[in-house]
């Protein structure tokens, strides 16, 4: 054996290719082969080159133990195993059910003390993270300024969770799991850590607002552009700036800290809110994005990460008013009252209400309009294809669902890049924006009607065909497979 052992079995198969063609032997290292299934297309499977013992790429996938997170990092990883190999998905126990259904590899890495597997609620939570998530809940009561000055104040407790075990348990799974390739989540900066001190190049996923991976003049975790009507006051907007800042400081020093002791010849990472990946996706449609914003060289934009799904047996609300659809994420669900408004709005409105009630008891909202459609979640991919409306918080899986959809929204921006996301829908012509707090169910109503429009549809429209060019998923595996 020329090389010896210790490498990747890839570094074997190459080698093998380089021998068999020297000998004049044609050698098809990779060949796609659909996999049938009574009949039907259900997997392609990358076969090994013949007459030698090589393998396919491997990725491993690096994601928080949240359903919000994870489920697009899935789709990437679907992506990769149809088109370039297998994938390990290291990440929460909360989350597995995901990764099972993706038929993907699950290994357990922990990045965080709380966890969410689609629906999350303050009793399920472990004691201490059972009371941060309740005063995050509390804080949102206050308005932009007290919940983005609660996250900003939680910030390194929330990103940079146990930042040793996090290296320890990581440099475990890359000698298990040997990938060729890591995607990791920007914002799980803990882990973007430990991958630097262990010498591991990655790719990053921008899963947020573009904004989330800070340009010019930027700061994480503060709004790089605000709705009208929701901006706070400049002395807010000053202090905001200030607890950001020292949020950023703190971050980078913990990460810091940890290459300093446990990876002395590592560089030091600098502002790690600010380094993208090799490459770094943006989940986000390029049409949205204003082009005089500056990004990294390896910036690149798939589009939607949304999830391919059937109804499956959900019944769609009856009637014949506008079909609209409410759904506040997998957290903002806990704000009962915005939801209630939600409801009383359908009523005025006359609408065929679809509804994720989320953690909230759906006997606290009211009662429903006949015909409605409620249900703790509901499959809103699939209900999207029949909305006419979707009126929503603002968070970018919502955001970029609703643009692959081409559904007109109204958005309700709640907290963090909400309310950049809020401003680019508004900017771009194919939503309304109304603070969430001081909403009234003749404001919404308004708001949903005033979405009703032809011209907001083809406007919509138009940006879903661009976000379809994106590419999505297999875009951002393509990317991943392409780099270095």
């Amino acid at each position: 054996n020329t090389l010896g052992y210790g490498f990747l079995e890839l570094v074997y198969h190459n080698a093998m290719i380089i021998e068999l063609r020297k000998r004049g032997i044609s050698v098809k290292p990779r060949t796609k082969i659909d996999v049938l299934y009574d009949g039907i297309i259900v997997g392609r499977h990358l076969s090994r080159c013949r007459g030698c013992c090589g393998t396919v790429m491997k990725l491993l996938i690096v994601s928080p133990d949240y359903a919000s997170h994870a489920t697009p990092l899935i789709e990437i990883g679907r992506a990769w195993a149809l088109d370039h190999g297998e994938v390990v998905v290291a990440t929460g126990a909360a989350v597995r059910p995901l990764v099972d259904e993706a038929m993907l590899g699950w290994i357990e890495l922990r990045l965080g003390a709380g966890s969410n597997p689609g629906v999350i609620e303050v009793a399920r939570q472990p004691a201490g993270e059972d009371a941060h998530l309740q005063a995050f809940f509390d804080a949102t009561r206050g308005g932009p300024v007290a919940t983005l000055r609660y996250q900003a104040d939680a910030r390194r407790r929330d990103l940079m969770y146990d930042p040793d075990g996090v290296l320890d348990r990581l440099a475990e799974i890359i000698a298990e799991v040997r990938p060729d390739r890591v995607v990791v989540d920007h914002v799980a900066f803990g882990a973007r850590a430990a991958l630097h001190a262990l010498g591991v190049a990655a790719a990053s996923v921008v899963l947020g607002h573009p904004s989330s991976l800070p340009s010019l003049g930027e700061v994480y975790g503060l709004p790089d552009a605000w709705p009208p009507g929701v901006e706070p006051a400049a002395d807010d907007l000053d202090d905001l700036r200030r607890r950001c800042e020292l949020a950023v400081d703190d971050l980078c020093t913990a990460a810091d800290d940890l290459i300093t002791r446990r990876a002395p010849g590592r560089p030091l990472i600098g502002d790690i809110t600010r380094q993208g990946g090799l490459p770094t996706i943006y989940a986000y449609p390029r049409a949205l994005h204003p082009s005089t914003r500056t990004l990294p060289s390896t910036a690149v934009f798939v589009g939607s990460l949304a999830k391919a799904q059937a109804l499956d047996g959900f019944q769609l609300p009856i009637g014949t008013g506008p079909r609209v659809t409410v759904a506040l994420g997998s957290f903002l669900s806990a704000r009962g009252d915005v939801l209630s408004t939600a409801v009383r709005a359908a009523h005025l409105g006359g609408w065929r209400l679809t509804m994720a009630h989320g953690s909230t008891p759906l006997d606290q909202l009211g009662r429903l309009p006949d015909g409605a459609a409620a249900a703790r979640h509901i499959p809103q991919v699939a209900v999207l294809t029949h909305t006419d409306v979707v009126v929503h918080h603002g968070g970018n899986g919502s955001v970029t669902e609703s643009v692959a959809a081409g559904v007109p929204m109204v958005v309700l921006p709640f907290s963090t890049d909400q309310f950049a996301a809020a401003a680019a829908v508004e900017r771009a012509g194919v939503g309304a924006i109304a603070a969430p707090n001081e909403l009234a169910a003749e404001q919404l109503a308004a708001l949903v009607q005033s979405m009703i429009d032809v011209r907001v549809r083809q406007r919509m429209q138009a940006l879903a065909v661009e976000c379809a060019a994106d590419g999505g998923a297999a875009a951002a595996a393509a990317a991943v497979a392409a780099s270095r």
